[in-house]
C-alpha cells in the first residue's frame, strides 16, 4: 500500500466524519421541523382508518375525507383545551383569595390527625412545606410575568400547530408520500423490500395509535365515574390527566395515582382525617387499582397483542431497554420503535433464526 492510497484513505475517513458531523448539526438545527413531522405522522396514522371509512362507506372523495378527518382532530384537541381553560381561569382567580394562615392551619390539622391516627411523628413533608413559606416561594407577583411570557410564545405555538396540520393533510392525502421520500435512500434492488416494510409498519402503528386513543378514552370514562362518585374537585380534568399519564408505560399509572390522591386530599382539607379523608382516599385507591387491573388485563393485551403482534414479554423488555437508554421519552416511543425494528428486520435480516422467531406473527 503506497503513500497515496494511505493519504486517500485518511482524507476519505476525515470527509465522512465531517459529513456526519455536519448532518448531525443540521438535524439539530431543524429539530423543531422533525418534531412537527413526527406529530404529523402520528396524526396521519391515527386518522388513516377514519379516512378509509369516509371514502369506503360514505363515498367521500379523498380530499374531502382528509379535510373532515383533520376537522374532527381539531375539534378533539379543542375540546380537551377548553376543558382545562375554565379550571385554569378559576384557579387564577382563587390565587389572590388564598388565606395563607387558613391553609397553614388546615395542613397542621391534617398533619396532627395523621400522626395521631397512625401513632407516628408529624410528617416531615408538611413541616417542610410550612417552613419554606410556600406562598412566598411561588411569588404571586410573578404570575403576570408568566402570563406575558406565555402570550409572547403563543405565536410560535400557532406556527407549530399550523405546520403539523399542514404536514398531516398531505400525509393523509397521499399515503405514499413519506415512503417515496425515504426511498431516495434505498438501493434500486431494495425498493420493494422498503415498500413492504413501510406499508406493514404503517398498518401496525395505525392500529396501535388508534388502540392507545381508545385506551385513554376508556380510562378517562372510568376515572371520571370514580372521581365524580367521591366528589373530587374538577373530576373530569383530573380524570383526563390521569388517563394521559397511562401513555407512559408502568410508571405513568403510578404518577397518575399519586396525582389523583393528592387532588382528592386537597379537595377535603379541613375535614376530619379518620372519618372523612382516610376512608375516601382508601375507596378512591381501591377503585383506581381496579381500573388499572382492567387496563392491564383487558385493554393492554388487546392493544399490544393484536395491534403490534408482539408477546407481552417482548413488549416489557423493549420498554425496559428503551427506558434505560432514553429515559421517559424512551418509555413512550418503545413500542412503536420496537415494532418498526421488527418489521425492518423481517424484510432485510430474515435469514437469521432469531429474526424468524421474533417476526413469525408479522
Amino acid at each position: 500500500m503506497n503513500s497515496k492510497t494511505i493519504a486517500y484513505g485518511i482524507l476519505r475517513a476525515v470527509a465522512i466524519i465531517v459529513g456526519v458531523l455536519i448532518l448531525l448539526w443540521f438535524l439539530y438545527k431543524i429539530q423543531s421541523v422533525l418534531i412537527y413531522i413526527a406529530f404529523a405522522s402520528v396524526i396521519s396514522l391515527m386518522g388513516r382508518p377514519l379516512v378509509s371509512f369516509l371514502k369506503r362507506k360514505l363515498k367521500f372523495n379523498n380530499t374531502v375525507a382528509v379535510v373532515c378527518t383533520l376537522f374532527i382532530t381539531i375539534l378533539l384537541f379543542l375540546s380537551i383545551f377548553t376543558l382545562f381553560v375554565p379550571i385554569v381561569v378559576e384557579q387564577g382567580q382563587l390565587i389572590g383569595e388564598i388565606d395563607v394562615n387558613s391553609i397553614s392551619d388546615d395542613l397542621d390539622q391534617l398533619n396532627q390527625e395523621i400522626s395521631d391516627y397512625f401513632n407516628i411523628d408529624k410528617l416531615s413533608f408538611v413541616e417542610l412545606v410550612k417552613k419554606t413559606d410556600l406562598m412566598q416561594f411561588l411569588d404571586l407577583k410573578a404570575v403576570p410575568n408568566t402570563i406575558n411570557s406565555f402570550l409572547s410564545g403563543f405565536g410560535s405555538v400557532l406556527i407549530g400547530v399550523f405546520s403539523v396540520l399542514f404536514i398531516s393533510f398531505f400525509l393523509l392525502k397521499d399515503s405514499l408520500l413519506l415512503e417515496n421520500s425515504l426511498l431516495v435512500f434505498a438501493k434500486k434492488e431494495d425498493e420493494n423490500k422498503f415498500m413492504r416494510a413501510f406499508t406493514k409498519i404503517k398498518d401496525l402503528l395505525s392500529r396501535y395509535f388508534v388502540g392507545l386513543l381508545l385506551q385513554v378514552f376508556i380510562l378517562f370514562v372510568l376515572y371520571t365515574i370514580l372521581l365524580l362518585v367521591f366528589d373530587v374537585n374538577n373530576a373530569i380534568a383530573v380524570a383526563l390527566i390521569a388517563a394521559i399519564f397511562n401513555l407512559i408505560p408502568y410508571i405513568g399509572p403510578l404518577f397518575g395515582g399519586i396525582f389523583v390522591l393528592i387532588l382528592a386530599t386537597t379537595s377535603n382539607l379541613g375535614f376530619d382525617f379518620p372519618t372523612v379523608i382516610l376512608p375516601k382516599l382508601a375507596y378512591i385507591l381501591i377503585g383506581y387499582m381496579i381500573i388499572q387491573l382492567i387496563d392491564n388485563f383487558l385493554n393492554q393485551p388487546l392493544i399490544f397483542g393484536t395491534s403490534v403482534k408482539s408477546h407481552p414479554l417482548e413488549i416489557f423488555l423493549a420498554i425496559l431497554i428503551f427506558g434505560l437508554l432514553f429515559g421517559i421519552g424512551g418509555l413512550i416511543v418503545a413500542v412503536p420503535s420496537y415494532t418498526a425494528i421488527k418489521v425492518i428486520a423481517k424484510e432485510f435480516l430474515s435469514e437469521y433464526k432469531i429474526v424468524k422467531t421474533l417476526t413469525k406473527d408479522l
